[in-house]
């Protein structure tokens, strides 16, 4: 499996980007993860044709914790059968949102989200942040491959 992570300011075309790229491979017949590592819930809206997608840390907030969440709830299949997930952040004012993507990649990791036939992950990551979770994909060893 090749897990690509895509860095930048906000605002400048990652989710776009990523969106395309995955799109692309997925109809070349690669199967393909995009796990959206920033607050904002833009990273999957043009695969899964909505407006925002529920993320792990909002349907944490909602159910108690993240223990308390299923798989099926967070990871969402889109356009050719992309899967999703959206990590999101605390409220605002209250932590720190790079958490929020610590928690949501070590709960896909450990509920099965990474499947044998998984070919391509990407993560759309926040690059303007000072705050180390946001780090997490590259620190952790999770990506080699990484785009800014």
């Amino acid at each position: 499996m090749r897990q690509i992570a895509i860095y930048g300011k906000g605002g400048i075309g990652k989710s776009t980007t990523t969106q395309n790229t995955v799109a692309a491979l997925a109809e070349a017949g690669r199967s393909c993860l995009i796990v959206g590592c920033a607050p904002k819930a833009d990273s999957t809206r043009l695969i899964l044709n909505i407006k925002a997608q529920a993320t792990v840390m909002d349907m944490a907030r909602e159910k108690g914790s993240v223990e308390d969440l299923e798989i099926g709830e967070v990871l969402l299949e889109g356009y050719n059968g992309i899967r999703c997930a959206k990590s999101g952040g605390p409220e605002p004012g209250v932590g720190c949102a790079g958490r929020g993507v610590i928690t949501a990649i070590n709960f896909l990791e450990k509920n099965g989200a990474y499947t044998d036939g998984l070919e391509y992950v990407f993560y759309d990551v926040l690059g303007d942040v000072v705050c180390g979770g946001f780090a997490m994909p590259i620190r952790e060893g999770k990506t080699r491959d990484i785009y800014i």
